[in-house]
């Protein structure tokens, strides 16, 4: 596993970055990757995404290949896009969903945040609304995009969505939470620690189980 911090990556770049990387993934000629990265503010739909859920018409929303609808990011996001063969670790997209999930409430908890899931909807949440976003694809059994962590965003950003096609959804980050700020240098530390354990935990490898091609696009909210 391979855990790279690029910084402030515009969003193009870090596509064509996973694009690049799931094909060595799926063709065994790079290993397994997390990037952890924040955009330049940039809105994103997924590919079934519904536009209606863009309030104001000024905005410009870039649709790509991911699960989930209408999102937002920009600094003080922490963005991470984990590359992981899941033809090793069981073709399981719905456990990997919960994956991820577990990770970002494990690293909200390390901020002194309490964070929950939500039936029937991806993601974590807080009493005071939603503190992170996840929306995945997959191609040939090797995920791209993944997670969007609220540290220390300007939540009004999303006041010109419906945040993950929810109307009237509210929108939180480890900052407003915890009532002071939240170093992003340190929830990448935190992230970096639990990733690799907990995906080891979650989704040990395993002989492949599947000898088909997979283009499937998760849904996620």
């Amino acid at each position: 596993m391979v855990i790279t911090d690029l910084g402030l990556m515009e969003f193009d770049a870090a596509y064509a970055l996973q694009q690049r990387l799931v094909a060595g993934i799926a063709a065994s000629t790079e290993p397994e990757t997390l990037l952890l990265l924040e955009h330049p503010a940039v809105y994103t739909i997924g590919s079934g995404g519904n536009e209606a859920n863009v309030l104001d018409p000024s905005v410009e929303v870039r649709r790509i290949n991911r699960g989930g609808d209408v999102t937002w990011h920009g600094p003080g996001q922490l963005v991470g896009y984990p590359l992981i063969s899941l033809d090793r670790r069981g073709c399981d997209l719905h456990r990997y969903l919960r994956f991820l999930e577990e990770l970002l409430i494990r690293v909200a908890a390390d901020s002194g945040v309490a964070a929950r899931r939500v039936p029937g909807r991806t993601g974590i949440w807080t009493d005071g609304g939603k503190l992170a976003s996840i929306g995945v694809g997959c191609r040939r059994w090797v995920t791209m995009h993944g997670f969007a962590l609220n540290v220390a965003p300007d939540l009004a950003a999303f006041d010109l969505i419906n945040p993950c096609g929810i109307v009237a959804c509210p929108v939180t980050s480890l900052t407003r939470e915890c009532g002071a700020a939240v170093a992003m240098a340190e929830v990448r530390k935190t992230v970096v620690k639990l990733f690799a354990p907990l995906l080891a935990e979650w989704m040990p490898e395993k002989p492949a189980e599947r000898d088909s091609i997979a283009d499937v696009v998760c849904l996620g909210r």
